[in-house]
């Protein structure tokens, strides 16, 4: 067979670096105890790694205190932690139309079911928000607000620091949901007026799946809404207050942090900015050979400034899920097709009533021959299906 060519990277990166792969396997046979529960030696060399990953990222992200790095299992856990603990019934939320569903449902059922109402902000037809949305939309009782820092449908990176800042003079916790974008553009939550950053392990971190996580910037707090294990004070009867406890809950998944820790090590040994640049390179690569392909449709292509390696497009007459199959069987080109679980920014572009779109996500280990193998790829069905060579089943 011939060499797969791995352009879903959005959906989570492959393959890992292999720093990553030996120090997951070092740490499980080394140290594959439950760390902090015990005294004895090996339990506390486990618990050495989960602190030395808080201490980690709390530097990646400009925090101050480590201890108030809380894992979970992913993004879409941290932001119902978030949101389930810090809006109740006659709150007021602002979000984006870009939003996962990582956000959009739980605010859904916070709002059906709770009694919170919720804002969404548009994009212009560039695929970003405006700042100046924002404060529009405040309110007495508003006590959330929640962006999407890069998109996982558009790779639009939006301006996070102006929303930020007006949150700020507001008073109104700002979270950005940073799935996409940390690992990729630089996240300083000083800098950028941010109160709480959610991220997962296993996209742009180049960690394994089910790790992930938040960190809440100090006079910020979540109630929490779970409880169970922490290790640590058994004989108290409530959740412990105190993070990183509050937001943790059981046994972690250690061996995932362990991972998480390679990955975020490798990305500062090569520069998030080399990383970037390439996978951008790429991404420009691949737009200049499609913008001009006749029954090529690009969606917020045209300037790639404020951009990550997403790269959104449909086949005219072709449903996205037929070109997915096309590029993965007759061009061994993995990508991803449909909605992307982020059904509002495609209700915006138009393509909802169409079954959505192609997504191809440009990750570190992709080449140029990849792209230019990409390019012929779409190319030649573009073609075919002009040609009648192949139909479409598209709703009218």
């Amino acid at each position: 067979m011939d060499k797969l060519i791995y352009l879903d990277n959005g959906a989570t990166t492959f393959p890992k670096p292999e720093e990553v792969y030996k120090f997951m396997d070092y740490y499980y046979r080394s140290f594959g105890v439950n760390p902090g529960r015990s005294g004895y030696d090996l339990c506390m060399e486990s618990g050495e790694i989960i602190e030395n990953t808080r201490k980690q990222l709390t530097k990646f992200f400009n925090g101050k205190d480590f201890n108030r790095l809380c894992f979970s299992y992913n993004s879409t856990d941290a932001l119902n932690l978030v949101i389930n603990g810090m809006l109740q019934e006659g709150d007021h939320a602002i979000t984006t139309l870009l939003e996962h569903n990582s956000v959009l449902r739980p605010l859904y059922h916070k709002s059906e079911y709770d009694g919170v109402e919720v804002d969404y902000i548009p994009v212009d037809g560039d695929g970003f928000v405006d700042p100046e949305d924002f404060p529009k939309k405040f309110k007495k009782n508003t006590k959330l607000v929640i962006v999407n820092h890069a998109s996982n449908v558009i790779g639009t990176v939006q301006p996070i620091k102006e929303i930020g800042k007006y949150c700020k003079e507001h008073g109104i916790p700002f979270v950005i949901d940073a799935s996409q974008s940390a690992g990729k553009v630089p996240i300083d939550i000083e800098d950028q007026f941010v109160d709480i950053v959610v991220f997962t392990g296993h996209k742009s971190l180049l960690g394994p799946t089910g790790i992930g996580g938040l960190y809440v910037k100090d006079g910020i707090d979540i109630k929490f809404t779970r409880a169970g294990g922490t290790g640590v004070r058994s004989a108290v009867k409530t959740h412990l207050d105190e993070y990183p406890y509050r937001l943790e809950y059981g046994t972690l998944n250690s061996v995932g942090v362990a991972g998480l820790h390679a990955g975020v090590k490798w990305l500062e040994e090569k520069g998030i900015e080399n990383i970037h640049n390439h996978e951008m390179k790429l991404t420009t690569m691949l737009r200049d050979g499609l913008e001009d392909t006749e029954g090529v449709i690009l969606y917020c292509m045209d300037d790639l400034s404020d951009h990550i390696g997403i790269f959104l497009f449909n086949v005219e007459g072709l449903e996205a899920q037929d070109v997915g199959t096309f590029l993965d069987v007759d061009y061994n080109i993995a990508c991803r097709t449909g909605l992307h679980c982020a059904p509002l920014i495609h209700e915006q572009l138009g393509t909802s009533t169409i079954h959505g779109a192609v997504r191809f996500g440009i990750g570190p280990f992709n080449t140029e021959e990849d792209i230019e193998t990409t390019i012929n790829a779409v190319k030649e069905i573009a073609k075919m299906k002009k040609e009648g060579k192949i139909s479409g089943n598209l709703p009218h």
